[in-house]
């Protein structure tokens, strides 16, 4: 944790950057420089679903969830690896990790994703998903964590106020408890972020916009940056 400790103003100073690019859709990374260091913190991405689990699908384009994750997960590392740290993605194709699609796949894919978070021993954890409910006016993005674990809380409490500041959001979320397996597989902080609802067209159809997939990844850098300046002692 040297490294935090270091470089806490800078990551604090940056933070606050990327939230002003993100509230007005400013290119950031055209104004200021990144975090870098010759020992670069490790974040892991985990695309959700895959293969042959392809979630939920969006209502009005019936487009899957995994892929939409994908698409989120790789604009999330591009958002990252600009400010400066080294990016592991658990799923970094269409494919699942379970090998063939027989019975217990589900288990196996799930147990894959946390061999590869614990072998990387990463800074933070972002799982990637999309929300669908029956309701279809619900919407917005929403952060889950696990209860246990105060450094998840205050992970997933710091990037859930960064998306609540969007242009876009129409309704102001907290941050909430999961029981999931991503969130339980290892003690690295670790949360769990439904980008938006693809039971709602109005978030589908932005989700599947390649500029709000990187105005939503400005917002979870600028909640990572903000928690690994000042929630790590």
């Amino acid at each position: 944790m040297n490294f935090l400790y270091k470089h806490r103003v800078a990551l604090g100073i940056f933070a606050v950057l990327l939230a002003v690019a993100v509230a007005f859709g400013a290119c950031l990374f055209a104004l200021v420089g990144t975090a870098s260091s010759s020992r670069k913190m490790t974040v892991v991405i985990d695309a959700g679903h895959g293969g042959v689990d392809g979630g939920v699908v969006g209502i009005a384009t019936g487009t899957k969830e995994s892929d939409v994750n994908l698409e989120m997960s790789r604009a999330l590392q591009a958002a990252f690896e600009e400010a400066g740290f080294s990016v592991v993605q658990t799923r970094p194709t269409e494919a699942g990790l379970y090998g063939a699609a027989t019975a217990g796949y589900k288990k196996r894919d799930m147990q894959e994703r946390a061999r590869i978070i614990r072998e990387n021993s990463p800074a933070l954890v972002v799982s990637v998903h999309q929300n669908f409910f029956s309701l279809s006016s619900r919407r917005g993005a929403q952060v889950f964590f696990r209860e246990s674990s105060p450094l998840s809380k205050s992970l997933a409490v710091r990037i859930q106020d960064a998306l609540n500041g969007m242009s876009e959001c129409v309704k102001k979320s907290q941050a909430l408890k999961g029981d999931y397996y991503i969130l339980n597989c290892s003690d690295y902080p670790s949360v769990i972020v439904e980008c938006g609802f693809l039971s709602n067209a109005e978030d589908e159809a932005l989700l599947l916009q390649g500029d709000y997939r990187k105005k939503l990844s400005y917002a979870i850098v600028a909640g990572a940056l903000n928690f690994l300046a000042a929630d790590i002692r």
